[in-house]
């Protein structure tokens, strides 16, 4: 979650509010400069590398970074027979992109009838995400979404009675689990390996990406499907937790300090699967 997403001060499900006296519009959509080189790969080649990239903030949707058109490779783009309706920015008319042997219909768009006040997007082009090769911040990769420079994640020590069970069975149970409190989310709690019954998870196949986490691999409990989940190896900036496992609380029965946990509302996600084959050594490349 970040600044329009799930639960933000942007979304439409935002647990929050603004102290105005009046309503605000239905839908805020906010521009920003990243301030952060941005490039996209396609075709193994760089198409696009700009330290002017905007990032566009949408209710319900991930950030977009749009590009000047002046930062893309000539030649990379072609108009496609496509244009369509955005509710707020208006006509789009979306682009092939072409790179060496390589070339992918609808993969970038732009606004083209933009209304004054968002001339922000003016002359930019956007790239859909899992269309193309990669993006990079600097010599880093940023897997899922764009990052939202909003989203935060806090990571505590605690020393509360974290028990989890399917059924009669106990799953997990600690004294020692990590709290990661992410940017609006309901806390999240991280147990460590040696706390868990490691016969009562199955792996499941198939990993998600987190631009903020990492790798994210799932477990089956019994019959609840992807029941738990962690990064065995996550990013730098919440190392803490890898290695960890946590729990849905609307799959299994998570006890906190003996209280049941609950899956608040307007807290799921909506998951980045396994992409063009990305592998581990990709993510740390």
């Amino acid at each position: 979650m970040g600044l329009s997403w799930q639960q933000g001060p942007l979304a439409t499900g935002a647990i929050g509010r603004f102290l105005v006296p009046d309503p605000l519009p239905e839908r805020l959509l906010f521009a920003e400069p990243l301030r952060r080189r941005m490039r996209v790969k396609f075709g193994d080649r760089w198409i696009a590398d700009s330290a002017d990239v905007v990032l566009l903030h949408e209710p319900a949707r991930y950030p977009v970074a749009y590009f000047p058109i002046g930062d893309i490779v000539t030649g990379v783009l072609e108009a496609a027979e496509r244009t369509t309706q955005h509710r707020d920015l208006g006509e789009t008319t979306w682009y092939t992109v072409t790179a060496g042997d390589s070339s992918r219909t609808r993969a970038a768009w732009q606004h083209t009838a933009l209304p004054d006040h968002a001339s922000d997007l003016k002359g930019r082009v956007a790239f859909a995400w899992r269309a193309m090769d990669a993006f990079y911040e600097e010599d880093e990769r940023i897997v899922g979404h764009a990052a939202d420079a909003y989203h935060r994640i806090d990571i505590r020590q605690t020393s509360r009675h974290l028990v989890v069970r399917d059924g009669d069975r106990v799953v997990a149970e600690s004294t020692r689990p990590l709290a990661l409190y992410e940017s609006g989310f309901a806390p999240r709690w991280y147990v460590p390996r040696e706390d868990v019954d490691d016969s009562a998870l199955t792996p499941v196949e198939g990993q998600t990406f987190c631009p903020y986490k990492g790798l994210c691999s799932y477990w089956d409990i019994g019959d609840a499907r992807g029941a738990a989940w962690g990064y065995e190896d996550a990013w730098t900036e919440v190392r803490r937790i890898s290695g960890m496992i946590s729990f849905e609380p609307d799959k299994v029965e998570v006890e906190l300090d003996g209280a049941r946990l609950r899956l608040e509302p307007g807290q799921s996600v909506i998951s980045h699967g396994v992409d063009r084959d990305l592998t581990v050594e990709e993510l740390s490349g």
